[in-house]
């Protein structure tokens, strides 16, 4: 059985003084500077990042582009409608829907559904405050993933242990 890499990345924080819709929300001065924090922790601690699956929220795709900005070569990237707004079953079926070669996928995506996947399959509870990774195991196949078969390895807001 091979182990599978499951890095969630919860969007850095965004800016709400704007007026737009929720989807169109744009990152706060603040979160601007946590992303490239994310990434710097994912270009020290994650090599091998095979692909990015990131919800469409303008919040949650500038976070993607400003921490794959760290990485010595950014993975292939896709924009997946399902994972914004999704509960934790619903990113378990994104979870069960990804390539087999694929073997360390980042998640980047939206709270509650991100702490709530992380506990579904690990039983932790795992807060995932605005820029927070969680990375988490997965043996065998993705489509294999169901809950409780994975082991949460690390999580917080970087600097992550």
């Amino acid at each position: 059985m091979s182990e599978r890499r499951l890095i969630l990345l919860r969007h850095a924080k965004s800016d709400w003084s704007g007026g737009e819709p929720d989807v169109a929300r744009p990152l706060a001065s603040r979160g601007r500077r946590q992303a490239p924090e994310a990434g710097r922790w994912l270009a020290a601690h994650a090599e091998g990042i095979d692909l990015a699956v990131v919800s469409p929220a303008v919040r949650a795709s500038s976070t993607w582009a400003l921490a794959s900005a760290e990485l010595d070569v950014a993975p292939s990237m896709r924009v997946d409608d399902r994972v914004y707004g999704a509960s934790d079953r619903g990113l378990l079926t994104v979870v069960r829907d990804l390539p087999d070669d694929a073997h360390t996928v980042v998640l980047v995506g939206h709270n509650p559904g991100l702490e709530d996947l992380a506990a579904l399959l690990t039983g932790d509870l795992t807060p995932m405050p605005t820029s927070a990774l969680a990375v988490i195991t997965v043996s065998g196949s993705w489509s294999a993933a169901h809950p409780g078969s994975a082991v949460l390895v690390t999580a917080g807001r970087p600097p992550v242990a």
